[in-house]
């Protein structure tokens, strides 16, 4: 039997990292001009790229070692500082973008476990905040070629929708290892000829010295291409192209094949049923779900939270309908401005994505109960208050709870003092409070992703801002996720 102390191993290293006595290396991160001190003992042997590093660097007359980390913010190096001494990594608060930048820092000082970790972990928990920044993950785990997972992850995606790779402004900076691991793929969802093409732009983008005019090209140009694609050429269906397709497209640049695969192409064009000696690669197969325009990108709920009947509901709400609108009769789309699974639930978080958003409902899940609140603001979000907290007047606010799950029945309440309706909070407050509804629902962040409803949030208090509270239950809650949406008349 082994009797195992971890938490408080972690506390006392964590203890000697901030003990600023006996350290023997300083690490300078040069963009910020800040320095961090270590061991170099506890750095060898969690990191074998301090390993490295350490051994290459000669001590100053103190016996101290310094190491120039010039490519990584202080707040990053901080946090895998933290990993390397006591083995914790706080994402609590922490937005997506950091969590993504810590993984790319972690794989850079070959921490493998903890880059397997956050790696999963944007898999599991932040897969919108992926497709929405598809092309900035997509490039950076190829140059690394470390993130087997996320790799897999994404060529799914891709080759449902390959116009997000094929199409982007950025193809020609694909990493090479990225391009061949698609054309690996049976199930890629593009013309054959289509491939070959993007193929052959993405090579001669690679030598910028090869002349424009194809008829102008040398022996030497063709050579130089052929050395670029010798990678990706052997992933071409070429026998699975028509005729014209081999005149217009492959025949142009027949001098980068070998001799022996244009001659069998050639030859299975004639006959089809002839043996030939180069290897036939199997037809992509077709995926018998539609694809979507090549313009759009994979559509997928509008949100995590509501449903459609719970927009229609909100929508009846807005234009003081009586009659609650269909699902087929929506007038307004709710286009997502912010979620905090993907872009964090820091309240400062809040501030910074809705400054300047009109006609916004804001919802939030509730943890551990069916609860689903939010809050109408037809007026814009201001993050521009510099000395004061500034109430604006509307007569259109609302706030309300949803019926979901064991709540039969939904709760409107109307703003009942106009000039107090919404709150802006001063700049000083935004890292605190979040948005607010009169005194009903003012968010306020109690740390992590646990939040309270100041004031009147009890149905036995009455408050002198909104008709009535829509809560019952305490004050004090943690949320599943929060999302704000931009209401939009459709036209």
């Amino acid at each position: 039997m082994a009797l195992k102390f971890f938490d408080k191993l972690s506390q006392n290293l964590i203890e000697i990292l901030n003990d600023k006595v006996d350290y023997n290396v300083i690490i300078e991160v040069k963009n910020e001009e800040r320095s961090f001190t270590a061991h170099a003992n506890i750095l060898k042997y969690r990191s074998s790229y301090f390993r490295r590093k350490l051994e290459n660097i000669h001590p100053n007359e103190n016996n101290v070692k310094t190491v120039t980390e010039s490519s990584i913010s202080a707040q990053i190096f901080e946090a895998i500082l933290k990993y390397i001494y006591g083995g914790i990594v706080n994402l609590e608060n922490a937005d997506t973008r950091l969590i993504f930048d810590l993984m790319l820092a972690a794989n850079e000082f070959e921490l493998v476990e903890l880059t397997n970790e956050l790696e999963t972990h944007l898999i599991d928990t932040k897969a919108s905040w992926l497709k929405t920044y598809f092309s900035l993950v997509y490039h950076n785990i190829f140059s690394k070629n470390n993130f087997k997972k996320l790799e897999n992850y994404c060529n799914d995606i891709i080759v449902k929708y390959p116009n997000l790779i094929f199409d982007a402004d950025d193809f020609n900076s694909l990493p090479e290892s990225s391009l061949v691991s698609l054309l690996k793929r049976d199930d890629l969802q593009m013309k054959e000829v289509e491939i070959w093409r993007s193929v052959i732009k993405w090579g001669i983008s690679q030598n910028p010295v090869l002349p424009t005019n194809l008829d102008e090209w040398s022996k030497e140009n063709f050579l130089t291409l052929k050395t670029t694609l010798k990678q990706c050429l052997p992933f071409i269906r070429y026998f699975h192209l028509s005729a014209e397709e081999v005149i217009d497209s492959i025949m142009p640049y027949k001098k980068i094949l070998d001799k022996q695969l244009w001659k069998d192409i050639n030859l299975h064009l004639l006959s089809p049923n002839r043996p030939i000696k180069s290897i036939i690669l199997p037809a992509r197969s077709t995926l018998v779900t539609e694809l979507p325009p090549r313009t759009e990108e994979p559509k997928e709920l509008f949100s995590t939270i509501i449903s459609e009947v719970h927009a229609a509901e909100i929508s009846t709400w807005i234009d003081r309908e009586k009659t609650i609108y269909s699902e087929t009769n929506i007038p307004y789309k709710f286009e997502l401005v912010l979620r905090g699974s993907r872009d964090g639930f820091a309240p400062q978080t809040f501030w910074n994505i809705c400054h300047g958003q009109a006609r916004t409902v804001v919802v939030i899940k509730v943890k551990g109960t069916d609860e689903i609140l939010g809050g109408y603001n037809p007026l814009a979000w201001d993050n521009s208050n510099t000395n004061d907290y500034k109430w604006i007047e509307t007569n259109d606010s609302f706030i309300f709870l949803l019926k979901n799950g064991n709540i039969e029945k939904s709760i409107l309440s109307r703003v009942k003092n106009p000039r107090n309706a919404i709150l802006n909070i001063e700049k000083s407050g935004q890292n605190k409070f979040g948005p607010c509804f009169g005194n009903n629902f003012y968010l306020r962040s109690l740390g992590s992703n646990d939040f309270t409803l100041d004031n009147d949030c009890h149905y036995k208090h009455q408050s002198d801002y909104y008709e009535k509270p829509i809560r019952s239950l305490t004050c004090d809650f943690s949320i599943v996720d929060y999302e704000v949406f931009k209401i939009v008349r459709k036209s």
